[in-house]
């Protein structure tokens, strides 16, 4: 799915590495968590990964694809659900989807159809007109990831999605993402949640200030540290300093 090696991004006036000498795999048809406490170089990685950030040095290969040079044949197979909230907030849910449908060039009426579909699935088909910015945060989040999947990708990438969300939207948008990766889909996936990552992730990167700390499966990698959990394994290996 994923193959990043020696990866540097360092930004115009900066003095340190937001990226630093990065590499790392992860096969296909996986969950994985890519970890690490603020500013430790996630959201940055996940943008070369979309091809959102285009100045950068060493080689990102995702689904089969150069990200420098193959960034066109791959915008048909990737989506990504930002941690802001990627919606018109005056438009209706309905309208911000057909919107974005339209954007992939959908039929209008498989369009409808899908939008009906994914809306029933995630609870929001009887609030489908109301404008956004009268959602909740939970609702917010649920409409964001429908956005994401109009084109159908193979490989999903999210960044906090479940961040600010009441306890009954995470446990949708979690039985979800394990639902998408059930029917053979990728999905690559951040959050300070660690209990969280630990339950879903079948593989998980933790990185801080830019490099690579350890990678594994969330049961060796407890094991191996004998810590009882993930958390306590990513506070042993990136501290307790707060990070702002």
């Amino acid at each position: 799915m994923l193959h990043v090696k020696h990866l540097v991004k360092q930004y115009p006036n900066t003095e340190h590495l937001s990226v630093d000498d990065l590499s790392f795999s992860f096969e296909a048809g996986k969950i994985v968590g890519l970890l690490g406490p603020n500013g430790a170089g996630k959201t940055t990685t996940i943008s070369i990964l979309c091809g959102l950030i285009k100045d950068f040095n060493g080689e990102v290969t995702l689904l089969g694809c150069n990200v420098k040079t193959k960034l066109q044949d791959l915008l048909h197979k990737i989506s990504i659900v930002p941690q802001q909230i990627a919606l018109y907030p005056t438009l209706s849910c309905k309208e911000n989807l057909m919107y974005y449908g339209r954007l992939y060039n959908i039929p209008s009426k498989s369009l409808k159809i899908m939008i009906s579909d994914y809306l029933e699935q995630f609870g929001l088909h009887d609030h489908a007109d109301k404008q956004i910015k009268n959602y909740s945060g939970g609702m917010k989040r649920r409409a964001n990831i429908i956005a994401s999947l109009l084109n159908k990708p193979e490989l999903l990438i999210l960044d906090e999605p479940t961040a600010g969300v009441d306890v009954q939207s995470r446990s949708m948008i979690l039985q979800f993402l394990k639902d998408f990766n059930a029917k053979g889909n990728s999905v690559i996936y951040t959050s300070h949640l660690l209990d969280e990552a630990e339950s879903i992730c079948d593989e998980v990167l933790i990185i801080d200030h830019g490099k690579k700390v350890i990678q594994g499966t969330p049961q060796e990698l407890i094991a191996a540290h004998q810590t009882d959990n993930l958390e306590t394994l990513f506070l042993k290996l990136t501290g307790n300093t707060v990070r702002d």
